[in-house]
């Protein structure tokens, strides 16, 4: 792979995304809609890394399937070198796709157990380029090289790897095309905590060689705060807090946000914070609540919160959803 200059133009840009189901609410009683994902935007320059969090359940992954075309967005507009992905013609999508890829949360059942390393990593060259076979043998030996694999690795099937060998397969797959975007999904989080370090240091080199942008979504805060340039803090499908690292993990303002980074264990007392109480559960998506769909757990909710539902605005260097909070 050669190297190539890290950029900052723009690569992707979502505007007010969103993503609705419908669900059966049983015998003769119609359908509801599940608003899964609600209005998220964002952009993403190259080179850069959009960390994205919250509970399970708040959209992370729904997020992912969009941003990856996996699922045709409701509403909103998905752009990609430019182009409008949710509003465009099949052959400018089929060359979307390879503009953007996906590392998934399980190695193992992301990777077909009947084909060897080498043909899952030449099969994205098949499918999308004009390589003939030994271009492809010797692109898939280079990027076996570039993940920390050695050339004897290409002829085993994925069962003779451990899990942290996998994952760099799965990352090397996700790269094969030399995509613009890659978006993880919690590409960590099934691994031993040392074997964590060294894929995400994989990450981070592959993007300084090649300046490709990652969409990384994590519940885990402290991988977050070692390789995002960005923070999305996510809340029943819409975002409640946005912005540069440095202000949302170190000086949070939406209590979300707050109660998400004080649940983080540390070991040192002066590294611990004062912990934020939530009350009860993440509500129902079939019958969310009015207003601010945070104020049923909120400590600091008002009435104003339960009867409106607050927009992302500027403030303190980053956009917050809330109508209590001030810089």
């Amino acid at each position: 792979m050669a190297e190539a200059p890290v950029t900052h133009a723009s690569v992707m840009r979502a505007e007010s995304l969103a993503r609705h189901y419908r669900s059966p609410r049983g015998f003769l009683r119609g359908h509801a809609t599940v608003k899964a994902l609600n209005g998220v935007s964002f952009e993403l320059a190259a080179g850069r890394t959009l960390a994205v969090v919250g509970e399970s359940g708040c959209g992370k992954s729904t997020l992912a399937r969009q941003l990856t075309l996996i699922e045709p967005p409701t509403a909103g507009a998905l752009f990609i070198d430019g182009h409008d992905a949710a509003n465009t013609d099949a052959a400018t999508l089929q060359r979307l796709r390879r503009r953007v890829q996906m590392v998934f949360q399980n190695p193992y059942a992301s990777l077909n157990p009947r084909k060897t390393i080498a043909a899952a990593l030449a099969e994205p060259l098949v499918i999308h380029t004009p390589l003939n076979r030994a271009e492809r043998a010797e692109r898939v030996a280079q990027m076996l090289q570039h993940v920390g694999l050695r050339p004897e690795h290409a002829a085993r099937y994925p069962h003779m790897f451990s899990g942290g060998q996998r994952q760099r397969v799965a990352v090397a797959r996700a790269m094969m095309l030399q995509p613009a975007v890659v978006v993880a999904d919690e590409p960590t989080s099934a691994l031993d905590v040392s074997i964590q370090a060294q894929i995400l240091n994989l990450f981070m080199d592959l993007q300084e060689a090649t300046g490709t942008a990652y969409v990384f979504i994590s519940h885990n805060l402290a991988v977050v705060e070692h390789v995002a340039h960005e923070v999305m803090v996510m809340y029943f499908g819409s975002a409640v807090e946005q912005g540069p690292k440095a202000q949302v993990l170190g000086a949070p303002l939406h209590p979300y946000t707050q109660a998400l980074l004080s649940a983080v264990p540390a070991l040192k007392a002066q590294d611990r914070r004062q912990r934020v109480p939530l009350q009860g559960e993440m509500p129902s998506p079939l019958s969310p609540p009015t207003g601010c769909t945070f104020h049923t757990r909120c400590p600091l909710a008002v009435a104003r919160c339960r009867a409106e539902v607050p927009t992302l605005r500027e403030l303190a260097g980053r956009r917050v959803a809330c109508h209590v909070v001030a810089g």
